[in-house]
């Protein structure tokens, strides 16, 4: 059975992962162009397919037959080829979008909920919502009565949903709203996926609003394809363990720390352990400096290699999969705390300041190491999610990483 995902771009999709979870059949990325749609559903090469962007609503009027749910939405994201060859559009975006709050704990009942965009994924939460009994929905878009000029009338918003595609990767700097404008917000929710944390999931994050990404609806609205696909049931459990999986596969393991305290043989060793890539911030900066880390501070001083180092997080952060071993003194610059954060765990490593090697190293050699330490380990504190000592074999570290890991994440 030849299934697959319906869209004009598609490098950043987790799709073919997670339907590997539900069900034994090829799943590919169908990357079709607008001039070419019309050919690609004529040809009918496929059992099964899940749309994206910009194709939910276009569906809608080019498949044979809808289900109740696809017609009341007025949005397509599963099809299925009948036996007969006609086309049965089917929505499962609006399952995975109920399971989204569900997983979130919002309160929807009564509550004035902001949906930002009005494409077919908005279609689909705006019909979630009115189930759930929202008090009022208001869709806000670029053009309408309700804009993003005009946002001031919404200020007593509780709940708001993003569905537009600002913020995904891989401009991942960029966010819809600023939510300082709503100051009675009880709770965000972006249906983006990747990055795990948006920019405006982090400023939720820093405002303590909850929050949540939209990985869970993936997974959700994926189990249910897979069933139409199939024919069978897929506990819903399923959608669970299949998030779960995905999120710790994708998301990075940063190592910080004092310049010294073993961040690279540790990184080493848990990348081994984990089967993923291992980068070492230092060695990469040397390959694209094409000097010592140490000779290039020297010669250009510490705050022209910070501006070096944050334009590499920038893009180390975007990436997923990875463990990353950082500079010591990255946590000297705030603003690349979002750049880790969107797609990692970070792991704060410490080590006993006797066991810190200077050599080579020409900021531990510029003054005392405690006082380096003292100013730096609330830095540290703030960017760690989780704090492991660094006081045995390098294996054995990385294995109690990990297990911190699995603990944190749950």
């Amino acid at each position: 059975m030849r299934c697959g995902l319906l869209g004009e771009k598609l490098g950043h999709s987790y799709s073919p992962e997670l339907h590997a979870f539900f069900g034994n059949y090829d799943y590919e990325l169908f990357e079709v162009p607008p001039d070419q749609l019309g050919d690609f559903i004529r040809a009918r090469d496929f059992q099964g397919l899940n749309v994206t962007i910009p194709y939910k609503t276009t569906m809608l009027a080019i498949c044979d037959d809808l289900t109740e749910a696809a017609a009341a939405i007025g949005s397509v994201n599963t099809v299925v080829k009948q036996l007969d060859g006609s086309l049965l559009g089917d929505n499962t975006d609006a399952a995975g979008f109920e399971g989204m709050v569900w997983k979130s704990r919002m309160r929807i009942l009564g509550r004035k909920c902001l949906v930002l965009g009005s494409g077919g994924a908005s279609l689909s939460v705006q019909y979630v919502l009115r189930k759930l009994g929202a008090g009022e929905i208001v869709v806000i878009s670029r053009t309408g009565e309700d804009n993003y000029t005009n946002l001031d009338r919404h200020r007593d918003a509780s709940i708001l949903v993003n569905t537009t595609p600002v913020g995904m990767y891989p401009n991942t700097a960029a966010s819809p709203v600023d939510l300082r404008e709503f100051p009675q917000c009880e709770g965000v929710l972006d249906l983006i996926y990747n990055p795990a944390r948006t920019a405006l999931l982090q400023q939720a994050e820093a405002l303590g609003i909850p929050c949540l990404g939209g990985l869970y609806m993936l997974a959700e609205q994926a189990r249910c394809a897979a069933q139409i696909f199939t024919g069978e049931v897929i506990p819903a459990i399923r959608t669970k363990e299949a998030y779960h999986a995905l999120s710790r596969r994708k998301e990075n393991r940063i190592l910080i720390g004092m310049p010294g305290c073993g961040k690279s043989t540790v990184g080493q060793a848990l990348a081994q352990r984990l089967d993923r890539p291992f980068v070492d911030c230092d060695q990469e900066l040397e390959r694209i400096l094409e000097m010592p880390v140490g000779e290039y501070i020297t010669h250009y001083g510490e705050e022209a290699f910070r501006a070096q180092e944050t334009a590499l997080l920038t893009q180390l952060g975007k990436a997923s999969g990875l463990v990353i071993a950082t500079g010591g003194g990255c946590v000297t610059r705030p603003e690349n705390y979002p750049h880790l954060h969107q797609n990692g765990a970070i792991i704060f490593l410490e080590r006993e300041l006797s066991k810190l090697p200077k050599k080579g190293r020409p900021l531990s050699l510029r003054g005392s190491l405690q006082d380096m330490y003292t100013i730096r380990l609330p830095m540290y504190r703030r960017f760690a999610d989780i704090t492991v000592a660094n006081d045995g074999p390098a294996e054995t570290v990385a294995q109690t990483v990990e297990e911190a890991y699995e603990h944190f994440s749950d």
